[in-house]
């Protein structure tokens, strides 16, 4: 069983709730933890995928504190797509503008599709996961990458995912709307 897996089931079990599918986006192909072109797709997939999650957090979320939580991501990672942008043009790539795939399609319809009773649970299940993913692309990067520009770009992204991973999971095991814990 996977560490989301493992947080998931807890977060389940601690907040008495039955456990629902939560569709984290998938992590990215392994050629993007060393390879400049795939790094920079799979970066910017991954901050889309954050940016948009986090906008429909905005409508749909009745607490203020998942809304400071997304505030802070659309922030923070439209920062991390210009920075991974810019090191791309360094490194002398001309990246597409970030899209999402099918997995992180599925994640958004699900969020788009969830009830307002379950929407905070599963933006946090889903956000976990995928912070987890991108803070393993970005340290793997870092430390391997190709490029030395994107080997900058990804480790100064490192310390903010660790943030929104370290935040995700505490509201997660907080209960989000429910829980205690402060931002």
């Amino acid at each position: 069983m996977t560490v989301a897996k493992h947080v998931a089931l807890a977060a389940s079990f601690l907040l008495g709730a039955p456990l629902m599918a939560q569709t984290p986006p998938p992590p990215p192909p392994p050629e993007a933890m060393t390879t400049a072109a795939p790094y920079v797709d799979a970066a910017g997939r991954s901050d889309l995928y954050e940016i948009n999650s986090s906008q429909i957090a905005l409508q749909k979320s009745q607490d203020p504190k998942v809304q400071a939580f997304a505030r802070m991501l659309i922030q923070h990672h439209q920062k991390t797509t210009a920075a991974t942008m810019k090191a791309a043009s360094k490194a002398g790539l001309t990246p597409p503008p970030p899209a999402l795939d099918p997995g992180a399609t599925a994640s958004i319809n699900e969020l788009q599709s969830a009830s307002p009773a379950d929407f905070d649970r599963i933006y946090l299940a889903q956000q976990v996961p995928a912070h987890q993913a991108a803070l393993n692309l970005h340290q793997s990067y870092a430390q391997g990458g190709d490029q030395a520009p994107l080997r900058t770009s990804a480790k100064s992204a490192v310390p903010i995912v660790k943030k929104h991973l370290d935040q995700a999971t505490k509201m997660q095991a907080g209960g989000g709307a429910h829980g205690g814990h402060k931002m």
